[in-house]
């Protein structure tokens, strides 16, 4: 039976849903281009994937979503920050970096129809890649984030996305000033102590959006606040584009 009732599995989806949307392949789209990511501006998979039908984008991830995440055990469907407190078994085996073998373990009880659809889309191009290869970062972003402990500023957090205004998807918390740099930032002076822990909430999708736009430090130099990031032209298209992306009711 599929399991579209946990709280986990709309974060599940989530993180598979911008994984097709960063594939150079553009997921299976005919025509679409391998992308040569630069610094700054959209990307040729940036603008292959706005002119996607995001409505068949959502069925087809709705779908692996569901028959991938069916496949998981219990322990996974329901991972927690407080599971793995509580359990140091489980707090071994699901924390990351995840182990080989646990992504082969996961990878073998997914259907093969899943494997059929991976290939036929372009997700997958066997043998130079195969399910585990595609669903091994899908499977570190959902741990990720089902395991996070509740952040700081969770008094902060919004109900939708601030770049594209979805209410119906998980929200996640981008650092502003990546924390990667912070060093950088105190001693070059681009910003005071107090801003290096500015945080904006989005969804996932726009939240690897807006890492796949700019660099930790032109983030943390011209990219600061969500007003300066909606100012951005292919920010307004790609906001314009997820939402869009709804998922059917279950």
């Amino acid at each position: 039976m599929v399991v579209t009732d946990n709280v986990n599995f709309d974060t599940f989806r989530d993180c598979l849903f911008s994984a097709i949307v960063e594939n150079p392949t553009g997921g299976g789209r005919k025509g679409s281009k391998r992308a040569s990511v630069g610094r700054k501006g959209a990307t040729v998979q940036q603008q292959a994937t706005t002119e996607a039908n995001p409505s068949e984008l959502a069925d087809f991830s709705d779908y692996l979503a569901a028959e991938i995440f069916a496949s998981f055990p219990g322990e996974l469907q329901e991972l927690s920050y407080h599971a793995l407190q509580d359990d140091a078994a489980l707090g071994e085996k699901w924390s990351l970096p995840l182990t080989l073998s646990v992504f082969e373990d996961v990878s073998a009880h997914i259907p093969g129809d899943i494997t059929d659809s991976l290939t036929a889309y372009g997700l997958i191009e066997p043998p130079r890649s195969d399910v585990q290869s595609f669903i091994a970062p899908v499977l570190s972003a959902y741990v990720g984030a089902a395991t996070t402990p509740p952040p700081k500023w969770i008094e902060t957090k919004t109900n939708a996305c601030e770049i594209c205004e979805r209410d119906w998807v998980p929200m996640t918390y981008h650092h502003l000033i990546p924390r990667a740099v912070h060093t950088r930032v105190m001693k070059r002076g681009w910003h005071e102590e107090h801003q290096l822990n500015s945080v904006a909430w989005l969804c996932r999708a726009c939240h690897s959006f807006v890492h796949r736009m700019a660099s930790n430090e032109e983030l943390a130099r011209e990219w600061y606040t969500v007003e300066k990031i909606c100012e951005r032209e292919d920010v307004q298209k790609w906001a314009q584009w997820v939402q869009r992306v709804r998922w059917k009711k279950t």
